[in-house]
């Protein structure tokens, strides 16, 4: 009678041709069961489509099958989890950094919208603002290589220090952690000419090489659309949630569908979707005039299967404050409830992987 030991052991001997270790090392060995002469697992691929799910299949079945002539072996297929897939990217890689390695991130949440124009970058930003205020220990990653702002809304001009543990981002004055390229830049209007495999790049090493320390929650501002950028933070990252941000007109909720499907088929979860700009008030009277039409929200939550978090207003005043670094400043009681919900919402699991 074999062990699971015994399999395991054959199983360290299969290399992912790709990544160049061991199936056991990489944790896409899972639920091994032996029953007389029978062996059943689950092998975890990180999309159920790879090109190589075949010979990764004949390769198990071909290790333990050495253990013992009249052996069965059974391998059934699984998808792995939005964070097992990050750990798996990882480990592709190498390994965890120093700052990986001394990162205490309990949730990890992206804002992402279809299209640009919307106010998702303001509206990540309120999101970091909100949950500061609650007491939590919050970061902010700008991910929008090509059109960083999140350094303009919050003031910061500094350049990031260096530590032992990696990259230390700059803080602003209520004591969020900010990184982004713009803070690296030799000045802000410095343009990003890069191609999709630089700024994944860029993107990857804010996670694996930026010492955040411990925080309760890393917002992530997505770049619009679902290019490489977008991809490489689904596929790097341990998200815990994805915020959707969209605005009344049916354009904009037809692209933000696009960006939900992609959240769907990477396996993340979405947390709900607010509405940006969806009236004004007049100064004059107090009415709500709804300068981009007829609020679509319910239609377009109904449609993507994700709970509407909350409407905001267009309002002067935001853009106001964040032209001159100041958006902590400002009341955003709006989006109280929207942070609430937000905090509710997000699974209770930690973000950051176990490392093999």
């Amino acid at each position: 009678m074999i062990t699971s030991k015994q399999v395991s052991d054959a199983l360290r001997g299969v290399i992912h041709p790709e990544v160049k270790r061991n199936l056991v090392e990489l944790r896409m060995i899972k639920d091994v069961s032996i029953e007389d002469e029978q062996v059943t697992l689950t092998l975890a691929l990180p999309f159920m489509n790879v090109p190589i799910k075949d010979d990764l299949v004949r390769a198990v079945k071909g290790a333990i099958a050495k253990l013992g002539a009249d052996l069965e072996v059974k391998v059934n297929l699984t998808e792995m989890s939005q964070q097992e897939r990050a750990a798996f990217m990882t480990a592709a890689e190498g390994g965890p950094k120093p700052a990986q390695l001394a990162n205490e991130i309990a949730h990890v949440v992206a804002v992402l919208s279809g299209k640009g124009g919307v106010g998702k970058s303001s509206v990540a930003a309120l999101l970091a603002v909100a949950l500061n205020r609650q007491g939590k220990q919050v970061g902010v990653l700008d991910a929008d290589i090509t059109g960083p702002s999140q350094p303009r809304m919050f003031g910061l001009h500094q350049t990031p220090p260096m530590s032992p543990q990696g990259i230390v981002p700059v803080q602003t004055p209520g004591g969020i952690k900010v990184m982004s390229i713009n803070l690296l830049l030799p000045s802000e209007d410095e343009a990003v000419i890069w191609r999709g495999p630089l700024i994944s790049g860029a993107i990857k090493q804010f996670w694996n090489e930026v010492f955040w320390g411990k925080l309760d929650y890393l917002v992530v501002d997505l770049p619009p659309g679902t290019s490489d950028a977008s991809l490489t933070v689904m596929q790097s990252i341990p998200l815990n949630g994805i915020v959707l941000v969209t605005t009344p007109q049916d354009l904009a909720g037809m692209v933000v569908r696009k960006a939900a499907k992609m959240a769907e088929h990477m396996n993340v979860p979405i947390v709900g979707l607010v509405e940006n700009m969806s009236y004004a008030v007049c100064p004059a009277c107090g009415e709500r005039i709804e300068v981009f039409g007829p609020s679509q929200a319910f239609h377009t939550a109904l449609q993507t299967g994700a709970p509407l978090l909350g409407q905001l207003p267009l309002d002067p005043e935001l853009a106001r404050r964040c032209d001159v670094g100041k958006i902590e400043e400002y009341a955003a009681e709006a989006f109280e409830s929207i942070a609430a919900q937000v905090a509710e919402r997000l699974p209770v699991t930690k973000s950051v992987p176990i490392f093999a």
